[in-house]
């Protein structure tokens, strides 16, 4: 065995299975890598099996000298093998299926001759089992929060909800009603925040309800980690963060990650991106053809679903604009239905509207062509965002979009809002607005700055950078 290897720390990174997980964590991953950390990343069983597919190649997936990738199950049943598993089946059979197989683990990596000890744990905020398994080998654990740190702070207050006898609703009339509409003033750090925004788990009338309980518990275990690590940067939530450090000083804020990890020094990991689908990447092929600032790029992320009716509203809405627009459709897009766009929209879009089914996103959003981002506000795709400076058209569906949304709009001041009832002629008045309307220029504008800010957060120096440097010397043990 390689004494070099030997010598290394070793981080143990286990994401939650959502590919909106998966993509951050192997970010923080590639980061510990390059500053000499031996690490294993650790996938469910189901998106391993994803993983080798969409690669093609099993290569990739055998790992490094010191980097490897190394299998837990989820306890669900089987699937089909391209599905985005649901998310309350997950978060209830997780607690239950993970822990002992994860600590099977950690005994088989500490006992192979050829690995070095594991000697700490980078663990997904919403997978806190690993924690338990940290304290038994007496070794730091580092909460990893993927979304951001204003859903966190949602979260946070999910006990407070419950207590307070607002949550779980009494009756389904809140969906209808004005409850929503409630604001809230009692948050740290959250002003004009409203009962819609918070994240999206507490609309409900049960008070066993998986997900509210699950994240209620995850976010208040995550106070107990040696540290927390937010993918996000002081200038852009820094009235929430202020008041999250204050609960909990460990806190490393050290993204946008993707423009953390360009800054690093580049290795044979540089250029994984450990997608689940298969990237189509004609995309940018296409882009190349059309005129800067001239085309909207449309994507719900890889969990958001709609119905049947929404996706035409959204079709018509971009087809009626006359603007050219690249939309990704995955085939489970539509619930219960495979997405099926009708033939007149297909035929009278041919020449300025393409439909793929996955894309590198990073590519399409830095692509001079692209103009607006018609987004579901996941954390992941509004950093993406805000990194090469495009303003949003936000729908948000569940979890902390709902947040996300509220602060691009209000806050970070680069984006608009879709009514959650999709009409087509708000589609086509929002789109126009944001392409040539004074408020389009606007958030155009106010984009730039924060990507300005984003770079500056990541540049050697940045708060950013230099958190993460803190990172690795205070809490992960490491001298660099």
């Amino acid at each position: 065995m390689d004494p070099k290897v030997m010598g290394k720390p070793h981080a143990v990174c286990v994401p939650f299975p959502a590919q909106g997980h998966v993509n951050p964590m192997m970010q923080v991953a590639k980061l510990l890598h390059s500053r000499g950390f031996y690490i294993t990343f650790v996938n469910t069983e189901f998106n391993h099996r994803r993983l080798v597919r969409s690669k093609g190649q099993e290569d990739w997936v055998k790992g490094f000298d010191d980097f490897r990738f190394e299998t837990i199950p989820d306890g669900l049943p089987p699937s089909d093998r391209d599905a985005t598993q649901d998310p309350p089946m997950l978060c209830y059979s997780i607690p239950k299926h993970c822990p002992a197989p994860f600590q099977h683990l950690l005994g088989k990596l500490n006992s192979l001759p050829e690995v070095p000890p594991v000697t700490c744990i980078v663990s997904d905020g919403v997978m806190s089992f690993a924690m338990k398994a940290a304290e038994e080998l007496g070794i730091p654990v580092v909460q990893f929060w993927t979304a951001s740190a204003c859903g966190f702070m949602g979260y946070l207050h999910y006990s407070q909800l419950i207590q307070r006898g607002i949550v779980p609703f009494k009756d389904e009339t809140f969906i209808s009603d004005a409850t929503l509409d409630t604001p809230i003033d009692w948050i740290p750090g959250m002003p004009d925040i409203r009962l819609k925004d918070i994240p999206s788990f507490i609309r409900t009338t049960d008070p066993n309800d998986t997900m509210l309980n699950y994240l209620r518990d995850e976010a208040q275990n995550c106070l107990k980690a040696s540290a927390i690590i937010i993918n996000t940067f002081d200038a852009f939530e820094h009235q929430v963060l202020e008041a999250i450090v204050s609960k909990f000083p460990s806190i490393y804020t050290i993204g946008p990650l993707s423009l953390l990890t360009s800054v690093a020094p580049k290795s044979q990991l540089t250029s994984f991106r450990p997608s689940l689908w298969v990237d189509d990447t004609t995309c940018l092929e296409w882009l190349d053809q059309r005129e800067p600032n001239s085309v909207i790029y449309v994507n719900y992320g890889s969990v958001t679903v709609m119905s049947d009716q929404h996706l035409k509203e959204f079709a018509w809405g971009l087809a009626n604009s006359q603007y050219s627009f690249l939309w990704i459709v995955r085939p489970d897009v539509v619930m219960g239905d495979s997405a099926v766009l009708p033939k007149e929209f297909r035929e009278e879009t041919k020449d300025r509207g393409l439909l793929a089914s996955w894309c590198p996103q990073e590519q399409v959003l830095s692509h001079p062509s692209v103009a607006v981002f018609l987004t579901h506000s996941g954390w992941n795709s509004t950093l993406e965002t805000i990194c090469v400076g495009v303003p949003v058209i936000c729908w948000p569906f569940f979890a902390e979009q709902q947040t996300n949304c509220r602060y691009a709009c209000t806050e970070w001041g680069i984006g608009m809002e879709v009514n959650h009832d999709v009409k087509r002629h708000d589609i086509e008045a929002l789109v126009k607005e944001m392409m040539e309307g004074e408020k389009g220029k606007q958030m155009k504008k106010t984009a730039m700055e924060w990507k300005k800010k984003a770079e500056e957060a990541t540049g050697v120096g940045g708060s950013s950078y230099n958190n993460f440097d803190r990172l690795i010397k205070e809490v992960l043990h490491h001298g660099s």
